[in-house]
């Protein structure tokens, strides 16, 4: 509820992405709340100034959008590759690319991201830079112990082992690189299903 209540707020609009859009910070927000009982002043609402623009609907990799302002969470790479506990469906795999944590791509095409001041980025929010860029050889070694080694104090550690394996071995199937067919192999032996399956997906990827 944190999006229409800060629309309501007067700290921007729900974009045709389905997030705020801030005139001075553009789609990049965190939004929190305070409740309070003090009797503060009401602001005026936030109006909607995405005009004829869709950058955000064309970006979308697995179409997400079935309409402006409608998310279908189903299909949504960030809710598939965090959210989503099991295999993910075959049809939206390719379209899921490199990406083995979240996307962001509507995000990140909306013109009033130029607008946005960077300078007051909070340090608690910035990646941690072995995080940054990692390999999918890495990613794909992973076993739970060495999972949460990596990734102890990240929020990224919440969706376990398995699915970033299996969001890993997704992104080597789209790689077209056939190097990573040993490991995708050996993975496709995993006694967690969900990457399983995905190696197997990926070794049917990187045939010749």
């Amino acid at each position: 509820m944190e999006k229409p209540l800060a629309e309501a707020a007067g700290l921007g609009w729900q974009g045709k992405h389905s997030n705020l859009v801030s005139r001075d910070h553009g789609s990049w927000l965190f939004l929190g709340a305070i409740y309070t009982t003090l009797d503060l002043a009401t602001s005026a609402p936030g109006r909607d100034r995405c005009g004829s623009c869709s950058a955000c609907q064309v970006a979308c990799p697995t179409q997400a959008f079935p309409a402006p302002y409608r998310l279908d969470a189903r299909r949504c790479i960030s809710y598939l590759t965090i959210e989503h506990d099991g295999p993910i469906p075959h049809e939206l795999r390719r379209g899921i690319g490199n990406r083995v944590y979240g996307c962001d791509d509507c995000l990140a095409v909306c013109p009033w991201n130029k607008f946005a001041e960077t300078a007051h980025a909070h340090r608690a929010f910035l990646p941690r830079a072995e995080l940054v860029a990692p390999s999918l050889t890495d990613l794909l070694a992973l076993d739970d112990a060495g999972f949460r080694q990596v990734f102890a104090g990240s929020p990224i550690k919440r969706i376990g082992r398995g699915r970033m394996v299996r969001n890993a071995a997704i992104a080597a199937g789209n790689s077209g690189d056939v190097g990573f067919r040993p490991m995708l192999e050996r993975l496709s032996k995993d006694e967690t299903p969900m990457v399983a399956d995905a190696a197997s997906w990926a070794l049917d990827e990187l045939t010749p």
